[in-house]
């Protein structure tokens, strides 16, 4: 069981706060379950999830292996560079977005950057599909890099620019 302060990641919305523990002063909750109730820390909802929910959770990275996946990296094969198909590029994303792991969305935004650059060499724009999904990936795992480093959301990839540059990889 999570315990109030404790720093989670919650779902497809990032890195929450857990708030408090038990059950909510609402209508709708089920006055005999113990509900999470979550604020997202780069959001501005808040969350009441029963603590028995079948729901992706789990603590956040610590620190040490925040760094380690940074360093880890350039070792993170892309996907599915060369997937023409719109909709199965989208399923791909999905998934990669549904797996909260983080080496798979690190795998995720390198297939995007590669597919950018692709579009950018034939003088079209990145794709919106390419867009989206790259939001949301970053979303997740800068998010939840900025806590683990201790730093705003804004400097994780200059931080892990930084952490790649004392290891001497370098991201694709």
């Amino acid at each position: 069981m999570y315990q109030v302060g404790e720093n989670i990641l919650y779902g497809s919305s990032g890195v929450c706060r857990v708030a408090a523990v038990g059950t909510p002063d609402l209508p709708q909750a089920d006055k005999g379950r113990v509900y999470y109730t979550l604020a997202p820390l780069f959001g501005t909802e808040t969350i009441f999830v029963p603590a028995d929910a079948q729901v992706y959770m789990r603590p956040v990275l610590t620190e040490p292996e925040a760094r380690s996946l940074i360093a880890a990296m350039p070792a993170i094969p892309a996907g599915p560079v060369e997937e023409k198909s719109p909709k199965n590029f989208a399923q791909y994303c999905q998934e990669a977005l549904r797996s909260h792991d983080s080496r798979t969305l690190i795998s995720l935004l390198k297939t995007i950057h590669v597919r950018d650059e692709a579009a950018r060499r034939r003088k079209k724009a990145p794709g919106k599909i390419e867009e989206r999904y790259r939001r949301q990936a970053e979303d997740l795992l800068y998010g939840e890099l900025a806590v683990a480093l201790g730093v705003a959301w804004e400097e994780v990839p200059g931080r892990i620019q930084a952490i790649l540059g004392q290891t001497g990889g370098e991201t694709a």
